[in-house]
């Protein structure tokens, strides 16, 4: 287990941060869409959609493996993928983002220090862009802040695979150079395992940032000595606060509802 993981919510429920203040302040911030930067309205659609993504995605490695053992390691052509879960989940959507989403005013706290710092911001998600991503950044407000947009059509494989981070790494309005820090945040566990993978396909630290307990559980494997740990919204705008030296309070006000943590 990664050594600063502390008993909060797993047993002491002293609810210590786990987020490093003296974290070396980041040039490059990825975030995950879904359940971090905006929240759905009715959770349960959102654990709807994430168990049929873990479910499409164990079948896509079922079937990459069949063919690769059939084809006995002869490299194929690329192919566009089919997403039909996804566009299932589009095409039967009636609602508009704004009733089924909220955004979280705390975490756009967070893009606007980081932007005023001069850090590079992308976002990457498993959902659709047409129909779906585009829209919610639209509708927000959000794309604003965003050097580059990756959604699941854009690449052949969705996270937890690193094909998303690297395409918004080489989607940014500059190269990405030997002295950048770079962090991925998001909420669930595939998100740290895409982190992971596309450290380890570049050769290169990235730090990811687990948001919330369940991407925080990804500590347990014990193989992940860079992960960062922030219960909530509040604990990472507080620590981005101290990184860069801010402390004073600056909430942006909306016209629509809000979630602020």
């Amino acid at each position: 287990m990664c050594a600063w993981l502390k008993y909060g919510k797993f047993g002491d429920t002293s609810g210590d941060a786990t987020l490093d203040p003296n974290l070396t302040a980041p040039t490059i911030v990825l975030f995950d869409l879904d359940g971090t930067l905006v929240h759905h309205v009715n959770p349960r659609v959102l654990q709807t959609l994430e168990f049929l993504d873990d479910c499409s995605h164990r079948a896509a490695r079922l079937v990459a493996r069949f063919r690769l053992m059939r084809r006995q390691c002869v490299a194929a052509p690329h192919k566009t993928p089919k997403l039909l879960v996804h566009r299932a989940i589009h095409r039967v959507r009636r609602k508009s983002v704004e009733e089924m989403l909220l955004p979280c005013e705390t975490l756009r706290s967070v893009l606007e220090r980081l932007r005023a710092n001069g850090v590079i911001l992308a976002v990457v998600s498993n959902g659709l862009g047409r129909g779906y991503g585009h829209d919610v950044l639209e509708a927000f407000d959000l794309k604003k802040y965003f050097s580059a947009c990756v959604f699941r059509e854009d690449v052949g494989r969705g996270k937890p695979w690193p094909d998303s981070i690297l395409a918004a790494l080489g989607g940014l309005r500059r190269d990405v150079r030997a002295r950048d820090v770079i962090w991925y945040i998001g909420d669930q566990r595939k998100d740290i395992d895409a982190a992971m993978a596309a450290a380890a396909s570049l050769a290169r630290p990235i730090v990811p940032v687990a948001l919330g307990p369940r991407a925080a559980l990804r500590a347990v494997d014990g193989d992940c000595p860079n992960l960062q740990i922030a219960w909530s919204a509040n604990e990472l705008e507080r620590v981005t606060a101290d990184i860069f030296g801010e402390h004073e309070e600056a909430r942006v006000r909306a016209p629509y509802p809000v979630v602020s943590a």
